[in-house]
């Protein structure tokens, strides 16, 4: 028997090969792990929940992995078990109050976009707090300002979707500042340092561990061991992000030291978290990755940096935080960027997800148009004919005459189908529907 003979090669070929099923077993792991998510979708709301809690705490930097998501968690205790309590309380506070609320959007809910920025914000007041760890009363803000993170989410989408743009980290931030503002200035935020210090006393090995360290500093870590397991998640699901992540880091500390900047910050890792966002949303996140992009998101976090020094020190006049609010303006204006250039392409929200799977998509949209245009030329020719058999300027044989109509309708569709295809919000899927329908 066919079916017999062809199970029994695939049990031996598993057999003679254990590295192909780790070699699966891998990639099980690896990426947004969809299959997972499928399965998820399958189960009981609680398991949902835990799921989004974990893909929401990775979603702060551009992943959506419940394995990342888990060692970032980690790593976070290994930091500070308060800070990572408060952070956990945070992400599920906001997830929750994005059910209730019923956003439109089930399926980004358990991705984690309503839950990164509770994450930051459940973290970041916490490490604000001058009361220390353990202050319990610090619980009731963290719930209420984490509550309200879908609230400024939606309002904020409503109006960046006119121009198809993220939202990023910009509720954390006007909620994070709105907090420490109306508390006071009593948090242990930008203390006395000397602007004017020297780089005579630079040390080569701090400058060297503050690159990783400036990777952590996004969820406000500046612990080695736990700014290697965020870069291990990171790794995890996407070597692209792990590498920009790095990149932009550096950028940050080498714009840091040309500016003079006080070497406590510096080796704090304090002027790469913004770099290293800005780097992994431009360097193929938001936009095909490309060498172009790869430049281009270079050069998006070595402009960050001195938006973060210009930030940095308006801020300090109101006695706040930067937070993130560098990483926002200096992204948000690399994506408004308008070129010609067909390898800068910026991709629809709809279609984002990490690097790799990203250069797949657009890989078979352009594999699509291209069969669009032949589709289109053929059925132009095609139409010229219709049209001089309609005038009478051919014989009108009985294999043109009943296919004129159809023709003129395929003709207008087709015509529809590649205009709609330059745009890049046009879906693959619904161009291949139409190509499988001519």
């Amino acid at each position: 028997c066919p079916l017999l003979r062809r199970s029994h090669i695939q049990i031996n070929d598993a057999k003679e090969n254990p590295s192909g099923r780790c070699l699966r077993a891998v990639r099980f792991f690896t990426g947004d792990m969809r299959q997972c998510g499928e399965w998820v979708k399958r189960q009981v709301l609680i398991i949902q929940l835990l799921d989004g809690i974990l893909r929401g705490t990775a979603q702060v930097m551009f992943v959506s992995n419940p394995v990342s998501g888990l060692l970032i968690l980690t790593g976070l205790f290994l930091q500070n078990p308060w800070w990572a309590l408060n952070s956990l309380l945070g992400t599920f506070v906001s997830t929750v109050s994005a059910i209730l609320l019923r956003q439109n959007r089930s399926d980004a809910i358990f991705a984690g976009l309503h839950g990164y920025n509770g994450t930051l914000v459940g973290m970041l007041m916490a490490a604000f707090s001058s009361k220390g760890n353990w202050y319990w009363w610090l619980l009731f803000p963290n719930v209420f300002m984490s509550m309200l993170c879908p609230v400024i989410s939606s309002a904020l989408s409503s109006i960046m979707s006119k121009w198809d743009l993220p939202i990023f980290t910009l509720p954390f931030n006007i909620l994070t500042c709105l907090h420490i503002a109306a508390t006071g200035t009593t948090h242990p935020y930008f203390p006395e340092v000397c602007i004017n210090d020297s780089l005579a006393n630079l040390s080569i090995p701090q400058l060297f561990l503050s690159v990783p360290v400036g990777v952590g500093q996004v969820f406000g870590c500046d612990s080695p061991w736990t700014s290697c397991l965020v870069l291990l998640a990171l790794l995890l699901c996407s070597p692209a992000i792990c590498i920009h992540a790095l990149l932009g880091s550096t950028a940050g500390l080498c714009t840091g030291l040309a500016l003079a900047a006080p070497l406590e910050d510096v080796y704090a890792g304090l002027w790469g978290y913004n770099s290293a966002l800005s780097c992994i949303a431009i360097g193929g996140v938001f936009y095909g990755l490309t060498w172009q992009t790869h430049i281009l998101s270079l050069i998006c976090a070595l402009f960050c940096a001195y938006v973060t020094s210009a930030t940095s020190k308006l801020m300090s006049v109101l006695a706040l935080p930067a937070c993130t609010w560098p990483f926002c303006l200096s992204t948000l204006i690399f994506l408004l960027l308008s070129s010609e250039n067909p390898a800068i392409c910026r991709l629809p929200l709809s279609a984002v997800s990490y690097p790799e799977e990203n250069r797949h998509y657009l890989r078979h949209l352009r594999m699509s148009e291209k069969a669009l245009s032949r589709h289109f030329v053929f059925l132009r020719e095609r139409e010229r004919d219709c049209v001089n058999v309609l005038k009478g300027r051919k014989k009108k044989t009985k294999k043109n005459r009943p296919n004129a109509a159809k023709l003129f309708l395929w003709a207008g569709r087709m015509n529809v189908a590649c205009c709609d295809s330059l745009h890049p919000a046009r879906s693959v899927n619904s161009i291949q529907e139409l190509l499988s329908g001519a």
